[in-house]
């Protein structure tokens, strides 16, 4: 019988929003692949409980509860993934947030929310991790943008321009930190089922059955699930893509591709 090596096999990841949706789906399968992952959210109870699960399966997770748009909090992080493992070889930037509003809707206090989470996060995140990858000798960084960030969407504005900001962040970042071997990809996924989404449907006074079937409509016709969007993130993540940096992977079911 012929065994299949594991693709992040002993390789230590940081992931942002682990606990729950699309964050949640790659620590599980970075766990299966023999990744080591750093689990990081605001919430505890759902996040010691993943620590939990993952280890009662045989895999190796730490949870550690942080507010990535604070430097405080991203130092230690990084300073306790150091300690813990020695290295960091995989960031997955995943935290985000949505307000549903146009610009003129939007308030100030949630436009600085949603670019503080969805954006200046990975700022801070990313300036603590590359100078641990590149006295590794390289490694991956992995943002997540959104086809939002590709295409504008309807009463999404301070979204929209969160997300169009990780695109062009994620490629100067690739363009910079390339001669270190450290590749800077993101991924852009559509409508997926997670908690986030139905929440769009509670701020747009939506029913969640009719906004979720709306959702769907797109070449595949249906929304994507958190493990199919984790499964582009362990390509970008592993050595399957050693050659791709500095792009924008889309992942929407065909949803940019065209009207359906």
């Amino acid at each position: 019988m012929t065994h299949t090596p594991r693709r992040l096999e002993s390789k230590v990841a940081i992931i942002t929003g682990g606990a729950s949706g699309i964050g949640r789906a790659t620590v599980e399968l970075f766990a299966r692949e023999g990744a080591r992952v750093v689990v990081v959210d605001v919430n505890e109870a759902a996040g010691a409980q993943l620590q939990k699960e993952i280890s009662t399966h045989g895999g190796l997770a730490v949870f550690l509860k942080g507010d990535v748009t604070r430097d405080a909090d991203c130092q230690l992080v990084v300073n306790a993934t150091i300690q813990h493992f020695q290295r960091i070889d995989i960031l997955f930037n995943n935290a985000g947030i949505i307000r549903r509003s146009t610009i003129t809707e939007v308030s100030e206090e949630d436009w600085n929310r949603v670019m503080d989470v969805n954006l200046k996060s990975i700022f801070l995140m990313s300036r603590r991790v590359i100078p641990m990858m590149a006295k590794a000798g390289g490694g991956s960084i992995i943002n997540t943008a959104s086809g939002w960030g590709l295409s504008g969407g309807a009463k999404a504005a301070v979204y929209c321009a969160s997300k169009g900001a990780v695109v062009l962040l994620t490629k100067a970042m690739a363009v910079d930190h390339g001669p270190q071997k450290i590749r800077v990809n993101c991924i852009c996924p559509g409508d997926t089922d997670t908690e986030m989404l139905r929440s769009e449907a509670k701020q747009l006074g939506e029913a969640t059955d009719r906004f979720l079937a709306e959702a769907g409509r797109r070449p595949l016709g249906r929304i994507g699930k958190p493990e199919e969007i984790a499964q582009a993130v362990l390509y970008l993540a592993s050595d399957a893509s050693s050659f791709v940096t500095g792009t924008a992977l889309v992942i929407d079911g065909g949803a940019l591709a065209g009207s359906v």
